[in-house]
Parts: structure tokens; sequence; C-alpha cells
């Protein structure tokens, strides 16, 4: 089974496993890995953003133009930011190391 690596906002690498088909989202939920997905993978908020390590940016799909606009809502992005609900595992993938960001910004929570 291919595996992948969660980087936590201390620095500590988590390594788990990551079924083909699952979401690097649904993958971090498994794991119990703090990766929030507020829309639960609706492609609606930015919770589940990741920092892809850039040796594995490149082997990932190319984003949306949906993702990219939920991009631009998260908290500290940078030039390999993806949302992990559009990161679909797959064999080729095997080793991939994503960071979790210091924090998140959630637009779906009702501010009153």
């Amino acid at each position: 089974m291919p595996k992948m690596t969660f980087v936590d906002t201390d620095g500590t690498p988590r390594e788990v496993d990551a079924p083909v088909g699952l979401s690097v989202l649904e993958i971090a939920h498994r794991n119990n890995i703090d990766l929030e997905g507020a829309c639960e993978g609706s492609l609606a908020c930015s919770t589940c953003h990741v920092v892809v390590d850039q040796e594995w940016f490149e082997l990932l799909q190319e984003p949306t133009e949906d993702e990219e606009d939920m991009l631009d809502l998260a908290f500290g992005l940078t030039h390999t930011s993806r949302l992990g609900c559009q990161i679909i595992m797959r064999d080729e993938l095997d080793g991939l190391k994503v960071k979790l960001p210091s924090a998140t910004r959630n637009m779906m929570v009702d501010k009153r």
C-alpha cells in the first residue's frame, strides 16, 4: 500500500498508509491528523490547505480554477499549496509529503 507523510506544524513527520483513490483530506481524517476540511471536501473552503513538498508538487494534477479560487483564501499560501480534498492518492504518489500550515482560515464559520 502506498504511504504518505504529514509534517505537523511543529515539524514532526508522521507516515501513514495512503490508500489509492482516497484524498489527502480523507487519509488525514482516517489517521487523526489535524486537517480540518470544514466543507467536507466539497471545494467550498480552504481549511484542508496543505503545502506539498517541492519534490512531489510537479507530480500532482493541475489545480482546477475552483481550487485556485479557494486557495486564494488560504492562510500562509505558498507556490506549492494545494487543497487536501483535491489531491487524490495514486500509486505514483507513494511517498507523498505534505506539511500542515501553521493556521487555517475558516470562512464557513458564522461570526455573529
